[in-house]
């Protein structure tokens, strides 16, 4: 009887070995599919776009509200967007980070402090490359702030004359496809949820 038992629990064992490996095997693979996938990525960027963009008409009080649309999608504003893309970068390299107020901000949507120092970052959740004009704030900012470098984040790209720009200004520029790559990078801890999700 006592062998019986043995062996039973020696099957049992097996068996959850057996399912807890194929499961590890299936996520790796999935994960490999999703890390190099441009295409994926583009499509999140694009979505990333869209959620923090999400569009809005007027109702019968002629009070702003999201287009009707399913309650699947999150709607929510570009201001939320410096919270999401804050905790990705606090993710990413660590340190504190706080928002700052969403007006008379001067172009800075949020502040780190790592050990380096003083780091500012612009998030724009945008679907057309952006300009040199936030990389310039971004700049101005970190020398009137003693900054040590700075972010400048989209969900788009940068046009060449801002990529050109931001040679030489200790500033990382960060596209949509790298922002869905940190994104996906630290999803291993908990990044963002959304404070209130309108319908």
């Amino acid at each position: 009887m006592e062998i019986l038992v043995l062996l039973l629990l020696l099957i049992i064992c097996g068996l959850i070995w057996y399912i807890k490996k194929r499961n590890e095997q299936e996520t790796a693979l999935i994960a490999r599919k999703i890390e190099t996938s441009v295409e994926l990525k583009r499509t999140m960027a694009m979505g990333l776009s869209y959620r923090f963009n999400f569009p809005k008409v007027k109702n019968e009080k002629q009070e702003n509200v999201y287009e009707n649309s399913t309650d699947l999608f999150l709607k929510q504003m570009p201001f939320d967007f410096e919270e999401f893309v804050a905790e990705i970068i606090k993710s990413k390299y660590g340190g504190s980070i706080i928002t700052t107020s969403k007006s008379g901000d001067f172009g800075v949507d949020f502040e780190q402090e790592t050990e380096d120092g003083l780091y500012l970052g612009q998030a724009k959740a945008k679907k057309h490359d952006l300009d040199f004009s936030p990389i310039a704030l971004i700049h101005s900012n970190m020398v009137k702030q003693g900054a040590k470098g700075g972010y400048v984040i989209t969900t788009a790209d940068f046009t060449p004359a801002a990529k050109k720009y931001a040679e030489g200004l200790n500033i990382e520029l960060i596209n949509g496809i790298q922002l869905v790559t940190y994104w996906l990078e630290s999803m291993d801890s908990k990044v963002y949820e959304p404070a209130e999700v309108f319908a």
